[in-house]
């Protein structure tokens, strides 16, 4: 089988296939310290693994999981080329997910096949014992280390009742390594993208072929610069630097364990173009000796994503790398292709803004009843690129509870100003509603963090007899910094109004964060509970 009715450019993976043509030789995937693939090495592997899965019985429009550990990161991504060359859809998991979790996703998803390491392959072999059964049929796909004969009846491809049927990474794969294509539409299924759960219990999103990405496949001009990144692979942003990259030219450099002083020596010794980061993973480069004397004039692009970011981090940022485009962006994975980018030089004039949507996405704030409100005034931020919305899979409901007359319903609250650059407040129940007044807890943050002893702090509502809700801060501090909560509050009282200033302070030693590295604020009220 081979060939595409999206045609080659159609799909994601008909990218490699050209990149493999045009630049075989070329670094493609590379992971830190742990080796790397060339673009031809990369279809070649991907070619046999995939037809392997199709001849155990994987097709078109099947689910196939991947849950691999971030050092087994080369195997992952020649799992995600495969899955897609088979002609079916990627369901990654987060390798920290506990059993039941994965026997969950699994059984959602519909998944048939699933590919692990050494690392997770006792636990997979026992999915179905708990309450979540995952599909009667599914095939286990682990690393070549393991040792079949240790594993009894459950490697045997006719025991019955045995668990999961077992196979060999080796065994699996085919001897011909030639270019392989099932046969798939754009409106077919790319990707299952199960969401952090910041908000409550993940949902998985429906990622098709159409609205996989907002980078189109192109023939680029090959550079061999870096882009380095540090992103879970199971997240929205680490599987966007698969591909994305080499559609323009360079070479993805993953970090499979992020390390601050490793990173700076990564940019000073290897000079990366482009740079990803998340908002945890600046504060620990902040908090770092070498931050202040490192060489990062190599940059020019700095990337920040999944949270928003002070002004003050973003202006430290700016004068380490003054040559670069450093810029809060803001996307979602409901949101897909639909973006938001901050022009070179407007992070320092417009502070706290995410930038303005990529064409053709639309961006609109709108009050409780769904209308579009002033310039200017905070609302709830909704997106969209008209025929290209997402879904939620299997969820009819929370599909239609989300995405209203095309536009998703973000769930975060923003504001736009006169040009259209939009500015984020948090999300909705950031806002924290203090005797009748709305106090948004990103603002409060960014005033907090402006203080140098402060490494990292999240505002929170807790419950008032009184007032309905107070504001609250849990705070992380600097390395060998002291301080208390008045003199926080005093700091302040100098930018903000009395009653947006937190009255109740808790200081630990780092905040809970998901594996996309947002911060946990569910888990934080407990903290000030009344015992």
């Amino acid at each position: 089988m081979s060939g595409s009715k999206a045609g080659r450019f159609g799909l994601q993976v008909g990218q490699l296939a050209s990149m493999a043509e045009l630049f075989p030789d070329a670094i493609g995937y590379r992971v830190m310290g742990a080796g790397h693939l060339t673009f031809g090495q990369w279809e070649h592997r991907s070619n046999r693994l995939a037809r392997g899965l199709s001849a155990a019985g994987v097709g078109r429009g099947d689910r196939v999981a991947i849950w691999l550990s971030a050092d087994s990161a080369l195997r992952w991504v020649i799992a995600y080329a495969a899955i897609h060359k088979a002609g079916a859809a990627v369901v990654p998991l987060d390798p920290r997910l506990a059993l039941p979790e994965v026997a969950s996703m699994l059984a959602h998803a519909g998944a048939v096949a699933l590919v692990a390491d050494d690392e997770r392959v006792e636990s997979a072999l026992s999915i179905g014992a708990g309450d979540s059964e995952p599909p009667a049929t599914l095939t286990l796909v682990v690393d070549a280390s393991v040792d079949p004969g240790t594993r009894a009846a459950a490697w045997s491809p006719d025991a019955e009742g045995a668990g999961p049927r077992c196979r060999s990474w080796v065994d699996v794969l085919d001897d011909d390594g030639t270019s392989y294509q099932v046969a798939v539409d754009e409106e077919d299924l790319s990707d299952i993208l199960f969401t952090s759960g910041t908000t409550g219990h993940p949902k998985g999103v429906a990622v098709r072929h159409a609205n996989a990405s907002a980078v189109p496949n192109s023939v680029p001009s090959w550079s061999g610069s870096l882009w380095l990144h540090a992103s879970p692979l199971a997240t929205f942003a680490g599987v966007s630097f698969v591909y994305s990259p080499m559609k323009l030219g360079m070479t993805s450099v993953y970090q499979p364990h992020f390390d601050p002083g490793q990173w700076l020596g990564f940019v000073e010794t290897e000079a990366p173009l482009a740079v990803f980061l998340v908002p945890a993973m600046v504060q620990l480069l902040f908090g770092h000796p070498h931050f202040d004397q490192a060489d990062l004039s190599s940059v020019r692009v700095c990337a920040v994503g999944s949270a928003p970011l002070a002004p003050a981090a973003i202006d430290r940022l700016q004068k380490r790398m003054p040559d670069a485009l450093v810029s809060n962006n803001y996307g979602m994975t409901e949101a897909g292709s639909v973006y938001c980018l901050m022009p070179k030089g407007e992070a320092v004039r417009r502070p706290g803004s995410v930038g303005k949507p990529l064409p053709p996405a639309e961006v609109r704030c709108v009050d409780g009843d769904g209308r579009e409100i002033t310039t200017g005034e905070y609302g709830e931020v909704r997106l969209r690129i008209p025929g290209r919305q997402r879904e939620y899979f299997g969820d009819p409901e929370a599909t239609s509870a989300t995405w209203v007359d095309g536009w998703l319903r973000t769930g975060d609250i923003g504001r736009l100003d006169a040009d259209g650059y939009l500015y984020i407040g948090g999300r909705a129940k950031d806002v924290i509603i203090r005797g009748g007044s709305n106090v948004y807890a990103v603002d409060v943050e960014h005033v907090i963090l402006s203080h140098p002893g402060i490494a990292e702090v999240a505002v929170i509502g807790v419950p008032h007899d009184v007032l309905g809700e107070d504001v609250a801060a849990v705070v992380v501090l600097r390395p060998g910094w002291e301080t208390d909560a008045e003199a926080l509050r005093q700091h302040c009282l100098v930018s903000l109004a009395a009653y947006k200033v937190p009255r109740r302070w808790e200081f630990v030693d780092e905040l809970p964060r998901n594996p996309a590295g947002k911060v946990l604020k569910q888990q934080l009220p407990a903290r000030f509970a009344v015992t």
